[in-house]
């Protein structure tokens, strides 16, 4: 029949001080507490059991009779100061709570009654135990009843000899104190960090020297050694206007520079255009001069280079800013030689002046032909309504049929005062009661004679004549050609006023360029600036390798997330 085995249930209390025969009382009762007693024991094992629980009681007297001659002042034994001294060792080891439950549990598994849990740990290694080693689930179950061979005593664990070396000195302890594993983990830990920190940063120098400080060092070299020094021909110059005539807003703005901002962005479009370069290359050989053989290949010139190929090239060694809050337009021109720098900046400014005389050439022609136009055209009417006006007075039979008109109407107005004295006579002579017959039949015959006068003279002027009209549409058509030749008179003079106005606007939309700053040869070179240019360099490679390198970043944790 086999027997059930019986787990062992410990209960772990705090050590509580005591003195005297409670002290030894406490400690026997949890020496027997924790010690079952066996039915059939060997007597090797039960007085190992009585030697710890004397020594127990022994450590107890002792701790509580060193507390009283500590208080009444008597002198220790050195047994005692000696458990004290490792007592207080232990406690300097720094041991966590843990590891002294541990020790508890086990001093309490072998039997063992401590007063502490230094004391534990103390009696512990003084039987050679480990007091921190983890139990296993087997160690906490005992049977009930063994057999008569598993009844023998277990040997004695007691601590062994270590052998010395020939210096004299014993060889390290394998137990390790925690604070100095925990010290040498953390040791270990950053001596790991830093191999880590110095392998990046050994790969960070090399990704740095392979794609920024190689480059640098490539680009200071071309700048400080190959590359062929170039002189800067610098010059200025402004667009004027003339101060003559124009608007009010004109004349308003010809002293600023708003006034001829648009023709000097025209000129500096046309300096930099492909036009200029062509014309510069036939006047003064721009491409033969930057395809000689000593200027290094980076600036040179390819003799069958094309047209676009030397046109970047001026655009690179022809450099033209304006200013619109000063009205002026700087001018620097780059070449291999100082004499040829200022040559090609004499000919860029003549082909500067020239589109500026030619800018308003043809708006000032066409504004001066047209006035011409308008009075030669004036001209000829007013010459052709006088001609009108002569040939009416030389066909008509009367030279001057204003005046004679006149005179007519002076007849009339005679005539017509005439008939009314008549008139009157005659009424006169018929309010008599006896007129005289002659006097009255004769003034009867003056009025039919005037009266005939009268028409006589209104044919005259209403009538038509045989060569031509009547007088008064003869004048009629006379006033009309005068109004014409009065009218050809006002549009001749309006044509004389234009044209001098268009004469005097095309001389205030005359431009002028002024040279400010005359092109002079330098004698220094001014390119390359080596040492900006360097670090132009680096700063341009090191901002490169920084975007990379972010985006690369990026882009793994994206990728890795």
């Amino acid at each position: 029949m086999t027997t059930r085995p019986k787990v062992r249930k410990f209960r772990l209390r705090r050590p509580v001080q005591r003195s005297g025969a409670s002290a030894g009382a406490g400690v026997a009762a949890g020496a027997a507490a924790s010690g079952r007693p066996k039915a059939q024991g060997s007597g090797g094992r039960a007085s190992e059991n009585v030697a710890a629980l004397r020594a127990a009681l022994g450590g107890q007297g002792a701790s509580a009779a060193e507390e009283t001659r500590g208080v009444s002042g008597e002198v220790q034994s050195p047994e005692e100061v000696t458990v004290s001294d490792q007592i207080d060792a232990i406690r300097r080891e720094g041991l966590t709570g843990r590891q002294l439950r541990m020790a508890r549990r086990v001093a309490q598994r072998h039997g063992i009654a401590a007063t502490s849990d230094f004391d534990a740990v103390r009696q512990l290694r003084a039987r050679g135990i480990d007091p921190f080693r983890h139990a296993s689930m087997l160690e906490l179950v005992v049977p009930e009843e063994r057999a008569p061979d598993e009844a023998k005593e277990e040997p004695a664990r007691l601590p062994q000899t270590v052998p010395q070396n020939r210096s004299g000195t014993t060889l390290p302890s394998t137990e390790v104190n925690p604070a100095d594993r925990r010290a040498s983990e953390i040791m270990r830990i950053q001596r790991d960090i830093a191999r880590r920190r110095r392998r990046k940063l050994a790969l960070l120098l090399t990704r740095l020297a392979f794609f920024v400080f190689l480059p640098t060092f490539l680009a200071g070299w071309y700048f400080f050694v190959m590359a062929t020094p170039m002189y800067a021909t610098k010059s200025e110059f402004l667009i004027l206007k003339s101060d003559s005539g124009g608007s009010p807003v004109g004349g308003l703005l010809s002293g600023t520079q708003f006034a001829t901002n648009q023709d000097s962005i025209a000129v500096q479009s046309y300096l930099e255009s492909k036009d200029a370069m062509v014309r510069l290359d036939e006047d003064e050989g721009f491409r033969a001069h930057f395809s000689q053989p000593w200027i290094d290949p980076i600036q040179r010139l390819d003799p069958d280079a094309s047209i676009e190929d030397a046109y970047s090239l001026y655009t690179r060694n022809v450099d033209l800013g304006y200013d619109p809050t000063e009205g002026v337009i700087r001018m620097e021109v780059t070449a291999a030689d100082p004499e040829v720098s200022a040559r090609f900046s004499e000919a860029l400014l003549s082909y500067a002046e020239e589109r500026v005389d030619n800018l308003s050439q043809r708006k000032r022609e066409n504004q001066v032909a047209d006035a011409e136009r308008a009075l030669a055209e004036a001209e000829e009417a007013r010459r052709e309504a006088q001609q009108a006006l002569v040939q009416l007075q030389q066909e008509g039979a009367v030279l001057d049929p204003e005046g004679r008109i006149a005179a007519l109407r002076s007849q009339i107005n005679n005539i017509e005062m005439q008939i009314q004295e008549k008139q009157l006579e005659l009424a006169a002579l018929e309010d008599n009661l006896r007129p005289n017959a002659a006097r009255l039949e004769g003034v009867r015959g003056d009025i039919r004679r005037l009266e005939a006068l009268l028409e006589q003279v209104n044919s005259q002027m209403t009538e038509a004549t045989t060569s031509q009209g009547s007088l008064a549409a003869l004048a009629s058509q006379i006033q009309l050609a005068q109004a014409d030749v009065a009218t050809r008179d006002m549009m001749l003079q309006s044509a004389l006023e234009a044209l001098e106005q268009a004469r005097r606007d095309a001389n205030s939309q005359t431009r002028y360029l002024t040279t400010s700053v005359r092109p002079l040869p330098p004698e220094d070179p001014s390119y390359p600036r080596a040492f900006e240019n360097t670090v132009l360099a680096f700063l341009i490679f090191s901002g490169i390798y920084l975007m990379i390198s972010l985006t690369a970043s990026i882009l793994r944790e994206q990728v890795s997330s």
